[in-house]
């Protein structure tokens, strides 16, 4: 799934992400723009990088 692309409620179908850290992904989404990797996503407040180890080849991101 691309991370840059998704919806909140796309991204809540992923291992390890509910409502609220989806909703805060497109958030961070929206105010500081596309993830450039996809480990950027542990810039988002509430996911770690365990969480994103733990999304591995299930999230992507398009430039």
């Amino acid at each position: 799934m691309d991370i840059n692309k998704a919806t909140a409620k796309e991204l809540n179908g992923l291992q390890g992400i509910g409502p609220a850290k989806a909703q805060a992904i497109v958030e961070y989404r929206q105010k500081n723009g596309q993830f450039k990797s996809t480990q950027d996503l542990s810039k988002v407040k509430g996911i770690g990088p365990k969480i994103v180890e733990k999304l591995g080849s299930s999230i992507t991101v398009t430039k």
